[in-house]
């Protein structure tokens, strides 16, 4: 890995710092995909995430001027066999920290496989087609293609919730059902790239978020027997947006209408609260083919990223 330019430095991110990264994202953001992503909420959650230490594990790199020009974290929320690298650097001025950032990651990430109890560790980062730079550093430190994510949206306005179909309800989750909502979550997911969560871990970082909007967490039942989940987030509230952080069917009850029901259920409460657009992230590898059902309810992709990953 090179080294930073002369004069500039790396040092261990604080809380206080977040107001400044909240702009390199931003930054980072809109010349990567055309407008910001990030929320004040994301930021922190970077730095304080579950298994992730600020003193640690998470650096900025400063330019001569002492700005920050570039954010490296980890994140591995269950210590589970891998990382995900994120790093974020201003556009073109920030760039010579890229590869000195990854490596002080990459260094970190053995330490913690190690820590984690694995003799095996993976590491992965996302990339947008067009960073170049990003992916080229990725590929010149060992990185492969795995697969492409993608970001979904839809607005939402003039938008009417269309009747389920028969034999299929909707219903908010009740608080005394949470641990089996996890499990759909996990077991709807067992067949796919999905990093399983155990439910302590789950629920903990369910409580960390700032507010949890309960009326938009959504179970599915088919002829009254439970058959999917929906779970959203506030992270976008603010800027308008609802955001379904999980869609979940159970096998036996796939291809029965229960994810569009609930998604057009998610979408209108989303609306009811003055929401404009509803957006979603999804796993273009997915064997379950979710990017069909998302067309279909007209949602459309805003951008896509690519996954990579190296086995240290």
């Amino acid at each position: 890995m090179t080294d930073l330019p002369a004069g500039w430095t790396t040092r261990r991110p604080t809380l206080d710092d977040v107001p400044e990264l909240l702009a390199l994202c931003h930054a980072s953001d809109i010349a990567s995909v055309g407008e910001p992503d990030f929320t004040p909420d994301d930021i922190r959650e970077g730095l304080t995430g579950a298994n992730t230490d600020m003193g640690r594990d998470c650096w900025v790199a400063l330019d001569e001027t002492g700005a920050i020009v570039g954010w490296a974290y980890p994140g591995n929320a269950d210590r589970g066999d891998r990382d995900f690298l994120e790093i974020y650097v201003w556009p073109s001025r920030g760039e010579p920290a890229l590869r000195p950032l990854l490596g002080l990651l990459l260094a970190r990430a053995a330490e913690r496989g190690a820590a984690f109890g694995h003799e095996t560790y993976h590491v992965r980062a996302g990339a947008i087609p067009t960073e170049q730079s990003w992916i080229s550093a990725l590929t010149e430190a060992g990185f492969s293609f795995v697969k492409q994510h993608a970001r979904m949206a839809v607005a939402l306005t003039g938008r009417a919730e269309s009747d389920p179909p028969p034999g299929v309800t909707v219903r908010p989750v009740e608080q005394s059902e949470l641990r089996r909502f996890h499990a759909t979550i996990e077991e709807a997911f067992r067949d796919t790239d999905h990093h399983a969560t155990d439910y302590e871990t789950w629920l903990s970082r369910v409580r960390a978020e700032t507010s949890v909007s309960w009326d938009e967490w959504l179970v599915g039942l088919v002829d009254g027997e439970w058959a999917g989940v929906l779970q959203s987030s506030d992270s976008s509230a603010a800027d308008g947006e609802g955001w379904v952080r999980s869609l979940a069917v159970l096998g036996a009850y796939r291809r029965r209408g229960v994810g569009e029901a609930l998604l057009r259920r998610a979408f209108a409460i989303y609306a009811a609260k003055g929401r404009s657009s509803a957006g979603l992230g999804v796993d273009m590898a997915n064997p379950t083919r979710a990017a069909r059902l998302y067309h279909r309810v007209g949602m459309t992709p805003l951008y896509r990223a690519n996954i990579y990953q190296r086995t240290l």
